[in-house]
């Protein structure tokens, strides 16, 4: 009996011992494990190159527009231009409000004390806590009057000079200087300059469109008003939600091309329903193979063997979800309840009639819930495919992140798109409930 408790206890105490040392060795080697991916990935080199102050920009720029003045110093001519595009130029003469021009001298106020001044000698700019910022032409170099020594903020050679502030920047080069203020919204997200709605606050909107006079006797000035915000030549909208139509159509034609392909492949692949080991078998290989490789992979093979466009993009989404879907079918099929379908058969139902009243009412909430899931799922992917094929929502945000001007336009996108995934999410719910709950 002593010997049985000593045994007991000696089992007892190695079980506690192995489990102090697991204690410690996952720890030990997780900690490992980061030490290792610091060194790999160069994590201290990475911190140190990072441009915290260009992430800043960057992050403002998705909440604010910047108005660019210019003056052509080969004749002259000062102009304003919303984001610096001809599509946003204000009318010949006109500027906003914080500019003023009197002769050949043209006054910039920045905000928070900040002056920029164009005159026939050059360009200066006045930055509170540090001091005048002189510029003029001297041949073909620049000459730069500042206090010394130059700040980080300031970047000057013999033919750019270019000053970046809280307030604004400004850029002095031998053709033109220009300088950018920054204000916060999306300027012109609803009518651009030319528009007869432009600059009008809510209130005035709104009375035009109630019971103001008609600005085009053609038409009602709210349906005028819907014309000049669906054809924005600078948000452009009406092709942005195009775009987004385009994504929700690849997401769609794809995952529901995948699961009617999927739904008699899972048949052949279910040990229940196909005795034939061998063909089981190679359906089986068939969709790991397809599901195996990434749906980026299938995007640019099918775009370099169909061309770009978005019904590529679904091709590619229909090809990876019928791996999918055939293996999670063939699975659903495999875990049946077989005394639903023997009651079937007691009625000489032939097999088509079996599945179709005795197997597919037991898998359809699976198969629903999956195919609402992976539709939900390829919403958000069809915005990356469609960046690789040329189509959708996902080639306007790849277009406006390349320009690295337009953020804002990029915010935009962005929002569409997360909104685009929210709707998707809730029609999935509320199909699902319908269709499975019947509620």
């Amino acid at each position: 009996m002593a010997a049985v408790d000593i045994n007991l206890s000696g089992q007892i105490t190695a079980g506690f011992a192995r489990k102090r040392l697991m204690a410690f060795a996952v720890p030990g080697v997780i900690l490992l494990y980061l030490l290792y991916t610091a060194v790999a990935f160069d994590l201290a080199g990475l911190a140190q190159r990072a441009r915290m102050d260009n992430a800043a920009i960057l992050l403002s720029d998705f909440w604010t527009h910047k108005t660019h003045i210019t003056r052509d110093n080969r004749n002259g001519a000062v102009s304003a231009a919303i984001e610096g595009e001809s599509k946003g130029a204000y009318p010949p003469g006109e500027f906003p409000y914080w500019v003023t021009i009197a002769g050949d001298v043209t006054t910039i106020d920045l905000g928070t004390g900040h002056i920029v001044t164009y005159d026939a000698a050059g360009a200066r700019m006045i930055v509170p806590g540090y001091g005048t910022i002189d510029i003029r032409p001297d041949g073909n170099r620049l000459v730069l009057s500042a206090p010394k020594p130059l700040p980080g903020w300031i970047n000057a050679s013999d033919t750019r000079i270019a000053v970046t502030t809280p307030a604004g920047r400004f850029n002095y080069t031998r053709s033109k200087v220009e300088t950018f203020k920054y204000q916060a919204g999306w300027e012109l997200f609803f009518f651009t300059l030319d528009s007869p709605f432009a600059r009008k606050g809510p209130l005035e909107l709104l009375n035009l469109a109630a019971w103001g006079d008609r600005v085009d006797p053609d038409r009602s000035n709210i349906g005028y008003m819907v014309s000049e915000f669906w054809t924005n030549k600078m948000w452009r909208h009406s092709d942005v939600f195009w775009a987004l139509f385009e994504t929700i159509l690849m997401a769609f034609l794809g995952t529901m091309g995948a699961a009617i392909i999927a739904l008699p492949l899972g048949f052949l692949a279910a040990s229940n329903f196909n005795p034939l080991a061998p063909l089981r078998f190679a359906f089986r290989r068939v969709f790991d193979f397809i599901r195996g490789v990434d749906g980026l992979i299938w995007t640019i093979i099918l775009s370099r063997a169909f061309g770009p466009g978005p019904m590529t993009g679904a091709l590619a989404i229909l090809i990876t979800d019928t791996g999918s879907f055939g293996k999670m079918f063939s699975e659903a099929l495999e875990n049946i309840d077989e005394k639903q379908v023997e009651g079937v058969r007691s009625t000489g139902a032939n097999s088509l009639l079996r599945a179709r009243f005795g197997v597919i009412p037991q898998v359809t909430p699976v198969l629903i819930s999956q195919v609402l899931y992976y539709l939900e799922s390829n919403t958000r992917s069809a915005t990356v495919i469609g960046a690789i094929v040329g189509g959708g929502i996902g080639l306007l945000l790849t277009q406006a992140i390349q320009t690295q001007k337009d953020w804002e336009e990029v915010a935009y996108y962005m929002t569409l798109i997360v909104l685009m995934v929210m709707a998707m999410d809730t029609l999935s719910g509320w199909l699902r409930r319908k269709l499975i709950k019947g509620s």
